[in-house]
């Protein structure tokens, strides 16, 4: 499978096709408006894979070798194609050219929300890799210099902020937010000014904060003394990571943190 970003550079050489989930029956890999583009070689996204993909793979570059005109064609899910979903699926097909580049990224994009990760150590490399691939926007802010790796992901946006504390001001409305700085002393700063954003503006649905328990009530008490209510401060999570998942290390944390931002929606 082919990154979307490079497969946009290919379309703007060479046609492809615009495969496009337009009706769907009962069980189904993926949902009505899904897509994929599909060259003579490689193709960008994916419909649910399985026999079905394989179909549609083929019937979009029949239809750029010139050997069907078929623009539309459903699919049953039983037995004629090895899998029991059950449901059915009408596929649309689209002959699409350099000239689509912009109508195909703006399809193909998925929505990304807004997401701000603080710190730019080991966990936060691997969580920002985790998260890459996924429905995120990413901001990621350190108060260090050239800590930021040269191969961040696409979609990944950088920012040196000091005092660190400052970028909570101006993220986007309805940001998740990750807190793991380098030190404790910072991690208390940036809890403090999402819950005074949180205080004015309530735009903040979720802010995790890594930790262990003994960390989180040293941090409960602080924030008392400074004046949040027990009700502000329940709305920091910490620790953070779906439970049961115990591992320490980077990849693992990230893992668990990714499907705890998922379980958010």
């Amino acid at each position: 499978m082919i990154p979307l970003r490079t497969a946009l550079q290919k379309l703007a050489q060479t046609p492809a096709v615009l495969v496009t989930v337009l009706e769907v029956q009962g069980s189904v890999p993926r949902g009505q408006g899904t897509r994929m583009l599909v060259f003579a070689e490689g193709f960008a996204g994916t419909i649910g894979g399985g026999h079905l993909e394989f179909q549609a793979l083929a019937h979009a570059r029949e239809l750029l070798a010139g050997q069907t005109a078929a623009l539309q064609i459903r699919h049953v899910l039983g037995p004629s194609l090895g899998q029991c979903c059950g449901g059915a699926v009408a596929l649309g097909f689209e002959r699409v050219t350099a000239a689509d580049v912009p109508r195909v990224m703006r399809w193909m994009s998925p929505p990304r929300q807004p997401l701000a990760l603080f710190g730019g150590g080991h966990v936060g490399r691997a969580i920002v890799q985790t998260l890459a691939p996924l429905p995120f926007a990413v901001r990621w802010v350190d108060s260090r210099d050239e800590i930021f790796p040269d191969d961040v992901p696409e979609g990944v946006e950088c920012e040196h902020s000091n005092p660190v504390q400052a970028a909570v001001a101006d993220l986007a409305p309805g940001s998740r937010v990750l807190i793991m700085s380098f030190s404790h002393a910072e991690d208390l700063d940036i809890v403090i000014a999402c819950l005074r954003r949180i205080r004015e503006r309530n735009d903040l649905p979720f802010v995790g904060l890594i930790g262990s328990k003994t960390k989180w009530a040293s941090f409960r008490h602080r924030l008392e003394e400074r004046g949040f209510s027990a009700s502000e401060i329940d709305r920091i999570t910490c620790p953070i990571g779906v439970p049961g998942i115990t591992g320490k290390e980077p990849e693992v944390i990230a893992v668990a943190v990714a499907a705890q931002l998922l379980q958010q929606g």
